[in-house]
């Protein structure tokens, strides 16, 4: 009965993401720069307007969201910071991965499912901030420093951004959108999760795993400290109902893809993050229905 009531959520998640995996190993060309950037620029900032427009959630329920969301980000980052340097490990190369979790391809199809339209506003406060530790502090951390005013205006171009800052506006106004821009931010914004989701499965096909012992004990580093930072945030805020689910569920996601794509550019070890990433997603599948079902 569990595994029944668990389906709904996550046959749509699995099924998207092997298609992905299975064109990827069919050969099929699949432009994974151009979709992502398709998804990000115009795709996501167009769910968040739509998706804040179109709720009832409150601006309230959201800040606690992002405020538990900046919490598990910086226990996370302390945390494993400190094990990384006690233990010799690359933090410029690992400490990335480790606190950057999967909070778009996975983390938002996923709280969708479970909670609906309330748990994806709410999962998208929670991208929102990943996003930005992502583009500042994950930037700097694997390019090696910079400065913090090229960091500043990374930030400001990013469309996601503005699209939160729209959607703040919104619900504060209470303004309702006309109808032919609601029906488009619908239609643009509705390409995205499904997107995000074959991406992901592509990307899982092309990444290869080396070092299966490392890859294990860094995914595990992932997924158990994000739901532990996580776990202590809603008890330190008080979060109960969907807010608490969907901390708990973004919090345990697996390793960012975009985390390889850092260590890739900016010439750190790939092969061993790439192998993170699919390996802590393998892990993530196989331990989200017991997630499911002790949030739900």
């Amino acid at each position: 009965m569990i595994v029944l009531s668990l389906l709904p959520i996550l046959a749509p998640v699995f099924i998207a993401t092997g298609i992905g995996f299975i064109w990827a190993r069919m050969g099929k060309d699949f432009p994974s720069d151009f979709i992502g950037r398709l998804v990000i620029n115009i795709g996501t900032p167009c769910l968040i307007i739509a998706s804040m427009a179109q709720t009832d959630v409150q601006l309230a329920s959201i800040y606690r969201v992002a405020l538990a969301a900046i919490g598990v980000f910086l226990i996370t980052g302390i945390g494993f910071a400190s094990l990384l340097k006690l233990s010799g490990q690359s933090i410029r190369t690992y400490l990335p991965p480790t606190v950057l979790p999967n909070n778009g391809n996975m983390g938002l199809p996923v709280c969708l499912f479970a909670f609906g339209e309330q748990g994806l506003a709410l999962a998208l406060g929670y991208f929102l901030v990943m996003m930005m530790f992502t583009f500042t502090a994950g930037i700097a951390m694997v390019a090696g420093g910079g400065r913090w005013q090229e960091l500043a205006i990374s930030v400001a171009r990013q469309p996601v951004l503005w699209a939160m800052v729209i959607a703040v506006g919104v619900l504060l106004s209470d303004w309702t959108l006309p109808l032919w821009l609601a029906n488009t931010l619908d239609l643009l914004g509705g390409f995205t999760i499904p997107l995000m989701m074959i991406t992901l499965g592509v990307s899982l096909a092309r990444l290869k795993v080396t070092r299966w012992y490392r890859s294990v004990l860094f995914s595990v580093m992932r997924l158990a400290g994000g739901l532990l930072a996580g776990w202590l945030m809603c008890l330190a805020l008080g979060l109960t109902g969907v807010e608490r689910g969907v901390v708990l569920l973004q919090s345990a996601m697996p390793v960012a893809v975009f985390s390889y794509l850092l260590t890739l550019r900016y010439n750190r070890d790939h092969q061993e993050v790439a192998a993170i990433v699919v390996t802590s997603t393998i892990l993530a599948f196989i331990g989200m229905p017991v997630l499911l079902w002790a949030v739900l």
